[in-house]
């Protein structure tokens, strides 16, 4: 069975310490049998003190990472790594023991754990994004991914803070095991089976105001009329830019590419008239922007895990519940 080893790191972020135990730990085949071992280690063994006022008794020694095929790291803010890009010796030698092939995971600051160990160099990663610019003055090597919520190289997978962990230990169990097990998971944990890696976190910054240099406008017009022609180029001219500085404006001012965000805002759109209309799945989807059912199917999959139809019936219940 696939271990996954927890490596807390005191002081541990307290709501980070849990998710993968929770999401992995709750993760079974269509026979209900488990599908992960997870055990939770610090480097001695001992407690591990958290951020939000409480201990965590591990299960085990860091020993246990020799064995594990998944290393977890949440987030903390252990002084050394946090400050310096550096780590205790011993923290150091306990992720030493890691076998080659052996899935690295960070979750939020965890990630200046496995930086300040030489595993991010020349990785794309993310982080919380009021960290970013720290992890990368103490690792210029890394190649930090901003405002997205987690970033999958490989065997390397690094998320942002707090809500994106669960997301990303969700991507993982469907890479492992497929959607019908993530979906579990998720309704387990009462939150959406799927939000892509590369959708932007909510970052806490000015909202750009109407006028020239900003993309508001455009997105108004787009999200009151998402059957119309959305292409980058009629965008770009609706704010009187070209191509290229719209395409860097509205990266800056959403954290996402002009197609991402359109195709979101359709896939949104369709899954708000799923949830809230009985019209034929037809006119979802081309309400939505989305052309026809065949695509909406194809996207909904891609993004929940079930067909327009399975999502209707779960969420209409769930609406009016």
């Amino acid at each position: 069975m696939h271990m996954v080893a927890v490596l807390l790191v005191e002081p541990a972020v307290g709501f980070d310490a849990s998710l993968a135990q929770t999401c992995f730990g709750m993760a079974t085949d269509d026979a209900d049998a488990p599908l992960y071992e997870v055990v939770t280690c610090s480097v001695d063994g001992g407690p591990v003190r958290t951020t939000s006022g409480y201990s965590i008794l591990p299960e085990s020694d860091a020993s246990v990472l020799a064995r594990a095929d998944t290393i977890v790291v949440p987030g903390t803010r252990q002084p050394d790594a946090r400050h310096t890009g550096t780590l205790p010796e011993a923290l150091r030698e306990a992720l030493a023991q890691a076998g080659p092939g052996t899935r690295l995971v960070s979750i939020c600051t965890g990630a200046f754990v496995l930086a300040a160990a030489g595993l991010l160099d020349g990785r794309r990663v993310s982080t919380h994004w009021r960290a970013g610019g720290d992890l990368v003055r103490l690792h210029p090597a890394v190649d930090l991914v901003e405002h997205v919520l987690y970033v999958d190289d490989g065997d390397v997978h690094t998320s942002a803070g707090m809500a994106a962990g669960l997301d990303l230990c969700l991507h993982l169990i469907r890479e492992d095991h497929g959607t019908a097990a993530a979906s579990r998971v998720a309704r387990y944990c009462v939150i959406p089976p799927a939000r892509e890696g590369m959708q932007s976190q909510f970052v806490d910054r000015p909202v750009p105001t109407r006028g020239d240099g900003s993309t508001v406008a455009a997105r108004e017009w787009a999200t009151a009329n998402p059957t119309a022609n959305l292409s980058v180029e009629n965008l770009a001219r609706r704010s009187a830019m070209s191509v290229r500085t719209f395409n860097r404006r509205f990266r800056e001012e959403t954290g996402q590419t002009p197609g991402g965000w359109v195709q979101r805002l359709r896939l949104d759109h369709a899954r708000e008239l799923l949830e809230s209309s009985d019209l034929p799945i037809d006119d979802v989807a081309a309400r939505a922007g989305l052309g026809s059912a065949a695509s909406l199917r194809t996207h909904l999959r891609r993004d929940t895990g079930m067909p327009p139809a399975t999502y209707r019936r779960v969420f209409r219940q769930t609406t009016h519940s």
